[in-house]
């Protein structure tokens, strides 16, 4: 064989090959992306419970979250809104979108995320005399990366039930410790507002006083962190976030 043939013949079997590995690579992404899909909503699912207090190991997440209602609210009127489907609703997609979504001026936005939502979508648990937990999305830059994650409350809709991240990038072993089960349940049992109803919850540099109803201690070697957790609860606490809706809620309203 000459060398021609010998180099045409190794490039065809190289094309073949990228051809033949181009298709299953491709066969396989199609047949397991519905299961993708499912896992990635089962996760979400499982954070929105494990926020909440509720998650129960070794049940079924889909069974566990039957008590779970999700609802959409206008978050300019502070009301519920049946404007979108809450099954298809895509919170985060339609968050950079324009058309779904308000830009933030720069002392509106202590949470860094640019635009807010015009509708978010939150879960509401009730139990047989009425609503018993909410549980909001909220998200908020951090040292390096946007933290997402749920913040829920009692039914009184300003104590802590608990706090849980389930995507961030901060560094391991500091702001990567927002993860930590032990700093999350400093969280629970806080009070979001003061008496005259402002935002008084807070992450402090250091340790909080025992006794303090609204502040939980910063992370250890990650201020930044620690501030962007701050700044993030402020926000979506505050009347640009979920504010007027939970005033709404509290006085039946909503």
């Amino acid at each position: 064989m000459s060398n021609k043939e010998s180099t045409l013949s190794t490039v065809t079997v190289a094309l073949v090959l990228c051809i033949v590995c181009s298709v299953v690579v491709s066969t396989a992404a199609v047949v397991l992306k519905p299961a993708q899909v499912a896992n990635k909503e089962k996760d979400f699912k499982r954070n929105i419970l494990a926020a909440a207090g509720m998650l129960e190991e070794g049940v079924s997440i889909e069974k566990q979250f039957e008590r779970v209602e999700t609802r959409l609210v206008d978050l300019s009127t502070g009301k519920f809104t049946d404007q979108y489907d809450p099954d298809s609703y895509d919170q985060r997609k339609v968050s950079k979108d324009p058309k779904f979504s308000s830009a933030l001026s720069k002392e509106q936005d202590i949470a860094k995320i640019g635009r807010r939502v015009d509708v978010a979508e939150i879960y509401l648990i009730n139990n047989g005399s009425g609503l018993d937990k909410v549980i909001l999305p909220v998200k908020g830059y951090g040292l390096w990366s946007t933290l997402y994650g749920f913040l829920a409350l009692e039914s009184d809709l300003n104590t802590v039930a608990g706090l849980g991240f389930y995507e961030h990038g901060e560094t391991p072993g500091l702001g990567g410790e927002v993860d930590n089960p032990k700093w999350k349940g400093l969280w629970i049992g806080k009070e979001i507002y003061s008496a005259g109803g402002d935002v008084e919850i807070s992450v402090i540099k250091g340790t909080a006083p025992a006794d303090s109803k609204h502040q939980i201690d910063g992370l250890s070697g990650a201020t930044l962190t620690s501030k962007g957790v701050h700044n993030l609860v402020q926000f979506w606490m505050g009347q640009e976030g979920y504010g007027s809706f939970l005033n709404n809620l509290k006085q039946g309203e909503a």
